[in-house]
């Protein structure tokens, strides 16, 4: 008898332990960082520095894996339907897990429910750029042209449900205009057709066109931040710019599939964060008009869970739908 409490004792000592060891031998093997958008956009440019220097602190190899389709849902729905032991993780937006679980039909996973929530990495500005042809210098002027012209001038976007996307509607709503919404599989196709002329606007990530707008190939109108952003001191933003009230920014989350343990969860945190606030990638990002986040997994997941909520009503109230 004993001898059986002395072995029970033991395997429940191993059973308890395991978790905390599984969590300081992470990883163990090579990482998949899904990015759901492909190269050139503002998740791929902030996700591909971030996925280096993870390489670089675990010793393991971190893969990144553009899955692009359907406004960013085939690599999150991938990352969902993923094992749950942090080897597969997403660095997800604001669209894709909290605003195309309620703009799609039949979407095949739930933002909110089917993910643990890790941190939310960074949050940047959009900004509404023309194609030099387009005959506005201002938000007012663009405004009065639309309404002179209604359905005549098309933007592009990332994908139906992207962040950029629904600045762009609720844009529309504000100011009473009616525009063509011309998709795209990423901000980096729809970046490129609005170079060239194919597009006349576009609603899109800092990181994307920030480039471009210094070189003089795209003119800057206005930001959806409340405030102008230092990145771009001169741009006004659009709620100071005729629309108050108006804010529409996008943010950057990592995310692993919902069941991941809650210490792999813990040292995924812990260690972007490391990564994150290093001066390396804080100086990499602020050139990019990103701010770097970098909370904690409990408050990411409030966050998400607000933001999914707030972004039901703004899609019931503007009555947008995709199939």
């Amino acid at each position: 008898m004993k001898h059986h409490v002395i072995v029970f004792g033991g395997a429940l000592l191993l059973a308890c332990s395991a978790p905390l060891f599984a969590a300081s031998v992470f990883p163990a093997k090579m990482v998949r960082l899904v990015i759901p958008f492909p190269p050139g956009g503002g998740t791929d440019i902030l996700g591909r520095p971030m996925a280096q220097k993870l390489s670089e602190k675990w010793g393991q190899q971190v893969v990144v894996d553009n899955r692009a389709g359907a406004g960013g849902n085939v690599g999150t729905e991938l990352v969902a339907k993923s094992p749950p032991d942090g080897y597969t993780i997403e660095l997800g937006t604001n669209g894709t897990h909290a605003v195309n679980h309620s703009l799609y039909a039949k979407p095949n996973f739930h933002g909110v429910r089917d993910f643990a929530a890790i941190t939310m990495v960074a949050t940047t500005p959009n900004v509404l750029v023309l194609h030099p042809s387009v005959k506005a210098t201002t938000i007012k002027e663009l405004i009065s042209l639309a309404k002179s012209s209604p359905g005549q001038i098309n933007y592009a976007s990332p994908g139906a449900g992207t962040p950029p996307h629904l600045a762009a509607e609720i844009f529309s709503s504000m100011a009473n205009i009616r525009l063509v919404h011309i998709p795209y599989k990423g901000a980096g196709p729809a970046a490129t057709d609005l170079l060239g002329g194919q597009v006349q606007m576009m609603i899109a990530n800092a990181p994307v066109v920030l480039p471009h707008i210094k070189a003089g190939k795209l003119r800057a109108l206005g930001t959806t931040s409340v405030k102008r952003p230092s990145i771009l001191p001169d741009v006004p933003t659009i709620a100071e710019s005729g629309l108050p009230g108006y804010e529409a920014d996008t943010w950057y989350g990592m995310f692993a599939p919902a069941g991941t343990p809650r210490d792999i969860v813990q040292k995924l945190n812990a260690d972007i964060a490391q990564v994150l606030f290093s001066t390396e990638i804080r100086e990499l990002y602020a050139s990019q008009g990103a701010e770097v986040i970098g909370n904690g997994a409990d408050q990411f997941a409030a966050q998400v869970r607000t933001e999914s909520e707030k972004w039901a009503k703004v899609i019931r109230d503007i009555g947008l739908k995709v199939d």
